[in-house]
């Protein structure tokens, strides 16, 4: 049921991201006479092709998105004088109807971690893997027991694979000897790390669809006890004593304010920017702040909105030639290439739209060479971290593509940091604004071990794309400026150099060039996670290891925000394995099916 105003149920959910719909799922089968309530501020995506189409997933950055909500951070030095710009899904399965539908899985440490670390009992790699593999179809050969064979989610390698994909992993076994090949880069074990691999993606190979949430956990089944409610934002929740009793919501576009009761349960889950938000207005966050916004405290918990963790990015783009395979023209709207497409895809489900530009991809760890080449600004944090560790990756590098200037057609290499050594806020600014802009700083690059870290990664990305036979010269404007002089210096027209050929030299100008051009152009790349971190009071948590918040009572959050630590993947897989988790946890408090 959608969008019928519901007043009553026993469970209440605040928000209907990808978490918030695999547990409102799994609850309302578990037990038919068990009645629960989404709200969710954003709009519905039912067989919407924007949604259901992979290609189509940059449309939701266009000025205007309905479907995406942009946060904007505080001007920042490490970012040079600029803000931190953080889009997030807002609609019904939140990110999961939204991003790129690339697969990547944690190391088995990371949850370890939350387990061992934190003090969560239950969220190790040994728990979580078999909810991992309950959540998804594995549609490609597997030598992993970490995979699924009966899940909602379709996992398979698209229904394309580019001249570009075949060059990079043919250039990368030949310059990266170093390194091999695998079929599986996201087994969660520590084979999947170091190695080369066409990349997996969420996306029903039998269909073309992307797997996402709603369409895989909801809108194919038939619950008359779920009930959901888009277009509605959530306020606060309401207490009786220190008891949630419900939530009260406002509609888009209207001011009247409206009660949801529950006569169970309320579970906030949206997100790392709208759970803290949601509880900071409900009088459960930091002393001072609440009390300085007139909200009546309820629990007083500094740790709310603290936290903040993402994972950071470069883009560096190059000129390919023009019978590269991309998606440049499909993303410009080119009439014939769109239609083109769409023809195969609604024939048998492949093609170009059965495709996210993202075709291959490793999880860097370093060699003791490339520490040394790294600098010593990250030998600290290698020896605390990483060393012990061998599962963990320093770097997760990509192909991909990205219109950049029209006319020409280009490759993207994405590389990101899997666990940047920051960590940011976001704290709301009014009682009773549900869209007012928060106070957000991630603290992108507030260390200099995550610029050192970057500067490596632009430069071993480089080394493999110029040797692309596509490869036609670096789209500048997408690259450091370096000296005139340099033979770093970037060229709008080349050709690939030979696999054998020297890496380029970089001098100290260059690096500064590099860490400049970091700074100017480093940005999301939409994983935040972290603000009602499940740990101990005392270590500034906001929930425990059952999802219940601190100092009331029925009240629990199950969304990225209670990720305590980051994972060295992108979060999607984390966001449904946190809801699979809190559907089993609630059923057991609820005495359902035990």
């Amino acid at each position: 049921m959608v969008n019928d105003i519901v007043t009553e149920a026993d469970i209440v959910v605040a928000g209907g991201g990808a978490s918030g719909c695999v547990l409102a799922s799994r609850l309302a089968a578990a037990d038919p006479s068990l009645t629960v309530l989404i709200l969710e501020a954003g709009p519905a995506t039912r067989d919407d092709l924007s949604h259901i189409q992979p290609a189509r997933f940059l449309s939701h950055l266009v000025p205007g998105s309905r479907t995406v909500k942009i946060y904007v951070g505080e001007e920042s030095a490490d970012l040079g004088g600029r803000p931190a710009i953080v889009p997030c899904g807002q609609c019904l399965g939140g990110g999961s109807s939204v991003n790129a539908a690339m697969y990547t899985r944690p190391s088995a440490s990371d949850y370890d971690d939350w387990e061992t670390v934190y003090g969560n009992d239950g969220w190790g790699s040994n728990s979580l893997i078999p909810l991992l593999r309950k959540m998804e179809t594995y549609q490609l050969k597997s030598h992993s027991d970490t995979h699924g064979s009966s899940g909602p989610l379709k996992i398979s390698q698209g229904g394309y694979f580019t001249n570009l994909g075949e060059q990079f992993l043919d250039v990368a076994a030949k310059y990266d000897k170093t390194r091999s090949v695998t079929d599986d880069p996201n087994g969660m074990r520590e084979s999947s790390i170091n190695v080369y691999g066409r990349w997996q993606k969420y996306i029903d190979v039998e269909s073309g669809r992307r797997s996402d949430v709603p369409h895989n956990y909801i809108y194919n089944h038939d619950f008359p006890n779920l009930h959901i409610m888009t277009g509605n934002h959530v306020k606060r929740v309401v207490f009786e004593d220190n008891r949630a009793v419900g939530v009260e919501y406002v509609s888009s576009g209207a001011q009247v304010v409206r009660l949801a009761r529950a006569n169970r349960l309320v579970v906030v889950s949206a997100g790392a920017f709208g759970s803290p938000a949601i509880l900071e207005r409900s009088g459960v966050g930091k002393r001072s702040l609440i009390t300085g916004l007139g909200i009546p405290i309820i629990s007083d918990l500094p740790g709310v909105g603290e936290n903040y963790q993402d994972h950071i990015i470069t883009f560096a783009q190059y000129h390919v030639a023009e019978d590269a395979e991309t998606l440049d023209n499909f993303m410009r709207g080119d009439s014939l290439e769109i239609e083109k497409w769409t023809a195969q895809w609604e024939k048998d489900g492949s093609g170009f739209i059965a495709h996210n530009s993202i075709d291959a991809g490793v999880k860097l760890r370093p060699s003791t060479a490339e520490l040394e080449a790294i600098g010593p600004a990250f030998s600290q944090r290698w020896s605390e971290y990483f060393a012990h560790a061998p599962d963990k990756p320093l770097i997760l590098r990509y192909l991909g593509g990205q219109p950049a200037d029209p006319g020409r057609k280009y490759l993207t290499m994405g590389c990101y940091v899997q666990y940047p050594n920051s960590a940011g806020y976001t704290h709301i600014n009014s009682a009773h604004d549900v869209d007012g802009a928060p106070t957000f700083n991630p603290r992108y690059l507030s260390g200099a071990d995550d610029v050192a870290l970057l500067r490596w990664g632009y430069k071993f990305c480089r080394e493999i794309a110029r040797r692309m036979p596509s490869y036609r010269g670096e789209f500048v404007a997408g690259h450091p400026i370096f000296p005139q002089n340099s033979q770093a210096a970037c060229h709008p027209e080349g050709s690939p150099t030979a696999v054998s050929d020297p890496n380029i030299q970089y001098m100290e100008e260059d690096n500064k060039a590099i860490d400049e051009y970091t700074r100017s152009g480093v940005t999301t790349i939409w994983h935040s996670m972290g603000t009602c971190a499940m740990k101990a009071r005392e270590m500034g948590g906001v929930v425990d290891s059952q999802l219940n918040v601190y100092g009331v009572e029925r009240l629990k959050v199950a969304d990225m925000s209670i990720a305590p630590a980051n994972v060295s993947a992108n979060t999607y897989s984390t966001a449904v394995v946190i809801g699979e988790k809190a559907a089993t946890i609630i059923l057991k408090d609820l005495n359902i099916g035990v």
